[in-house]
């Protein structure tokens, strides 16, 4: 009978052993098989906040996928994230899908894209609601990307978006925008509505916010000296529309939206993106990275496909702006 050092010799070998076992147990299973033996795929999606566009166009990414037959549960693990505004939470779940030796990244908005593309530049990445890849330095080229990241652009129809604006309050003379000085994506697109505006003899006047809480603030900075707002797709400014509301909707200011969850959300009006279509596309993208046919530095940016003015009939009602008939058979009325 083993007695004092040998007993603890032998405990501490026994004990060594079937540790070094599990660990063996749980890297060693080997790659998880899809339903039809083949390579499961992994999938990581990063959406920057919540907010009706964002969502969409997550939804319509992984419907994308499907269409092309991966299917999440069958051939994909699909890991979705959303890093709620927070530039920490993009830099961990950027390593989170590093570490998971992710197959995909889908990356939902230009802070996402920019975060996961500094942190990898070898697995592939589809990007979606990006309005300029070149001015965010995703890419080299829209034609030509050059590296690991490719996707949809939801730059929007800004010219036709001011002119559905003076046809619906043709008394406007200056305009309001509000849009999160840090979003590359807002700046580009304020500036392409400004440079637009003014030709049409309208004046613009901005102010920059930082987060949700700026916007009361800004927008009362901003009521007395403008007729309307002008919303572009700004994340920060999305995912808080009641919020801008609250002090457009009481001065009787009617509010243009760069995209339609926005007149969804209380917005007058808007010719724009369907941001689930959007995702569709970007979906049929990530499909064509993971068949094999096609590399992101080789796949041309893509625009939105299918675009439609849209109205809140409810909105223009307590604004007291009357929809020609044109519109009110053409577009799509919410109620």
């Amino acid at each position: 009978m083993m007695k004092g050092k040998n007993w603890k010799r032998l405990v501490m070998g026994v004990t060594a052993a079937m540790l070094s076992a599990s660990l063996i147990a749980g890297c060693g299973g080997g790659e998880k098989k899809a339903e039809d033996g083949k390579k499961m795929y992994k999938i990581g999606i990063v959406q920057l906040v919540e907010h009706n566009a964002l969502d969409a166009a997550n939804k319509g990414f992984v419907d994308g996928l499907k269409k092309r037959g991966y299917e999440e549960g069958k051939n994909i693990e699909i890991d979705r994230q959303n890093a709620q505004a927070d530039q920490s939470n993009l830099a961990n779940i950027s390593q989170r899908f590093i570490s998971n030796k992710s197959n995909l990244i889908c990356a939902i908005a230009t802070p996402a894209a920019q975060t996961v593309a500094n942190a990898t530049k070898d697995i592939p990445i589809v990007g979606t609601a990006i309005t300029d890849y070149v001015s965010a330095k995703l890419v080299k080229s829209n034609e030509k990307p050059g590296g690991n990241v490719t996707g949809t652009s939801d730059m929007n129809p800004i010219k036709e978006q001011v002119d559905l604006l003076m046809k619906l309050c043709p008394n406007v003379k200056t305009i309001g925008v509000i849009y999160c000085s840090s979003e590359v994506n807002s700046e580009v697109q304020v500036k392409a509505m400004k440079t637009y505006a003014e030709t049409k003899g309208l004046k613009v006047e901005t102010a920059t916010i930082s987060t949700v809480n700026d916007i009361q603030q800004a927008a009362q900075s901003l009521n007395t000296k403008v007729d309307a707002f002008y919303a572009p797709t700004d994340n920060v400014l999305a995912s808080a529309m009641p919020t801008l509301l609250s002090v457009t909707d009481p001065a009787k200011k009617p509010v243009i939206c760069g995209e339609a969850n926005m007149v969804k959300a209380g917005g007058l009006a808007t010719y724009g993106i369907d941001y689930y279509k959007l995702g569709l596309q970007t979906g049929d993208m990530g499909a064509d990275i993971l068949d094999g046919k096609k590399k992101p530095a080789d796949m041309p940016i893509q625009t939105a496909k299918d675009l439609k003015a849209s109205i809140n009939k409810k909105n223009a009602d307590a604004l007291g702006v009357k929809i020609p008939d044109d519109l009110m058979k053409s577009a799509e009325i919410i109620q």
